[in-house]
Order: structure tokens, then C-alpha cells, then sequence
């Protein structure tokens, strides 16, 4: 059973590095990263059972007791970030995933405390569901901020005929916020880098207006490079996009009306780098995305954000293997 689970845990590896080559933008290179670390472990544990079965049972015991204070000490952090964000950002429903992830993380532990001592078939039944989904969800979640670190990590620095850079809401209307701001000057410097070398990218800014803004996205930050220096031949705007996807689609075809057979590099937050990977594949962008820095306080939220945004992008089958959970965790409460 050890050799097998180690054979299984080495192909996934093999596997991952092949694709991790291949092309970075997928978030399944995160989850076959995932289950290979996961075989690895099993295996590891069981050949440690079969030679040290004292030091194998302490070993689980400690693992179970770290998961449970670790998920604990999580949820109380989400929570108390949720109130802040709710405190500092406003409450639209965006800013409540923080708050709303700690609560259910809260109210799961219980139940199944609570199940486990009570002889009650439907109680079993409640929480042997919730902890098979939690469980999914906790390790696609760990795949996906695990792989969203190292893709960040190791983008590619290649020279590029073009820098996207990704729009966000603007301030008073017409202001670029913090948020936008560290995404044009991360974008700056991979311009001015290159620009030493001799051969300056175009700056892509990509931004429409949105109904509580006066002026483009895109408007706002030409303006901001402008003030620093960038000279408006380096800079093209794309002012029709609403969202990611048609942030990227559009910028795609201006940069190909100039340049058919271009590269890019597409920058953004560093908690949005993955998806915006990912997004960029799908939309045919051959360019890989950096992240700018973000606020401490801001970024648990924005990574559940983007959490769900690639879970939701996945329906078929994330919705098939909770249901399938679900239905195996009830039946094996109930007769358990």
C-alpha cells in the first residue's frame, strides 16, 4: 500500500512539473501539486505506522489537534479581518467573505463535537456532510493560495512588447486609489526596466467607467503615468471594459491590430495574479501576470474573493463532487 501511494504521489509530481513547463496558468497544476504533497504524506505516515506504530499514532494525534487549533485560530483571524474590512471598506457583499468564512468555519467545529457524542442518525448525518465539503473546499483552498504564492513567485521577467495593466474602481469618481496605484507603478518599473535595455513596452491601461465614475478607468491612468514621466506614444487605452475577462479581451485586440505575434506582461495584485493567469489562458493572451503589493488588512478577503471566482469558474464539477460528498458523508452518519 506504501509503494503505491509513493508511485502515485511521484507521477502527480511528475505530472505537475510537466504542465507547471507547459503553460503556469492553470489552477489544476495547483491541485495536482496538492494531491501529490497529500499522497506523499500517506505514504510517509504508513510506512512510519508499520516501523514506529507508537511514534505514527502521536504523529496523528498531534497532526488532529494542530488541524483543529489551526482552523480555529483561522476562523477567529477571518472573522475579526471581516470586521475591519466591514469597518474600513464598507459592507457590499464582497467585503463580507472574511467574515462570513470564520462564521462558518465556527459553526462547523461544534457540530461536529456535537455529533460525535450524541447517538442521533440526522445530527450525524449534518456533520459528517459538513466535514466531508469543508474538507474539499479547505484543500482546493490550500492548492489555490499554495500555487497563487509560487506562481507569483516565479513569473517569467522576459522582454514584452506590451504591459497591461488591469483597471479598478476609481476614488471621488476620477482619484486612482492605493489599490490602483501600486499596479501602475509595478507596471512603471517593468516598463522602465525594459526601457534601459532600449526597447520600452507600451503601456496597456485597461479601465471603462463605471456608473459612479466621472471619467475611464483607462483615462485615470494614463493621466497618473503621465505625471510620471511616461510619454503618451507609450500608452494606450482601452476604456470599454467592465471586469477582468473583457479587460483582457479588449486590450487583446488592440495589441494585436499593432502587433500580431506579440507578447505581454499583464499586471495586477498580487492576490489576483493566478486568476488573472488563468483568464488571460483562456482568452488566448500570451502573457504572464505580476503582482503589485496589497495592503495586509485587504487581502484575506480578496483572496476568498478570488478563491470563489475560480471555484464558480469550475461549476460542473465542484458542484458534482460536493453533492457526491454530501450524500456519502450523510449516509455514513446516519448508519455510522
Amino acid at each position: 500500500m506504501t509503494s503505491l501511494l509513493l508511485l502515485a504521489a511521484a507521477l502527480l509530481l511528475l505530472l505537475f512539473a510537466r504542465r507547471f513547463r507547459d503553460d503556469r496558468r492553470r489552477f489544476g497544476n495547483g491541485v495536482l501539486l496538492g494531491l501529490g504533497a497529500l499522497l506523499l504524506f500517506a505514504g510517509f505516515f504508513l510506512e512510519l505506522d508499520r516501523f514506529h506504530r507508537p511514534v505514527a499514532q502521536a504523529v496523528a494525534g498531534a497532526t488532529g489537534i494542530a488541524a483543529v487549533a489551526s482552523a480555529t485560530a483561522v476562523a477567529g483571524a477571518l472573522v475579526a479581518n471581516g470586521i475591519r474590512m466591514v469597518r474600513t471598506e464598507g459592507g457590499r457583499p464582497a467585503n463580507l467573505l472574511s467574515l462570513l468564512a470564520g462564521l462558518a468555519i465556527l459553526a462547523v467545529l461544534p457540530l461536529v463535537v456535537v455529533a460525535a457524542r450524541a447517538d442521533q442518525g440526522p445530527l450525524r448525518a449534518a456533520a459528517t456532510a459538513a466535514l466531508l465539503m469543508s474538507g474539499y473546499l479547505s484543500f482546493l483552498f490550500l492548492c489555490f493560495t499554495g500555487y497563487a504564492a509560487l506562481y507569483h513567485r516565479v513569473t517569467a521577467r522576459r522582454p514584452v512588447d506590451f504591459v497591461v495593466v488591469l483597471g479598478a474602481g476609481l476614488t471621488n469618481g476620477s482619484t486612482v486609489p492605493p489599490l490602483l496605484a501600486a499596479r501602475l507603478l509595478k507596471a512603471l518599473s517593468l516598463y522602465r526596466r525594459q526601457a534601459a535595455r532600449g526597447k520600452p513596452p507600451i503601456l496597456v491601461v485597461s479601465g471603462g467607467k463605471g456608473s459612479d465614475e466621472r471619467v475611464p478607468e483607462a483615462e485615470a491612468m494614463a493621466d497618473y503615468l503621465a505625471r510620471r514621466g511616461v510619454p503618451d506614444e507609450h500608452v494606450l487605452q482601452e476604456r470599454a471594459s467592465t471586469n477582468t475577462g473583457e479587460n483582457l479581451r479588449f486590450s487583446r485586440e488592440l495589441m494585436r491590430r499593432i502587433r500580431p505575434d506579440y507578447r505581454c506582461a499583464i499586471v495586477t495584485n498580487d492576490f489576483h495574479t493566478l486568476r488573472a493567469g488563468i483568464l488571460a489562458r483562456r482568452a488566448g493572451v500570451p502573457g504572464e501576470a505580476h503582482g503589485a503589493p496589497t495592503a495586509a488588512y485587504y487581502r484575506p478577503s480578496a483572496t476568498l474573493r478570488e478563491f470563489v471566482a475560480v471555484l464558480v469558474s469550475y461549476p460542473l464539477t465542484n458542484l458534482a463532487a460536493c453533492a457526491v460528498l454530501a450524500a456519502a458523508g450523510a449516509r455514513a452518519g446516519w448508519h455510522g
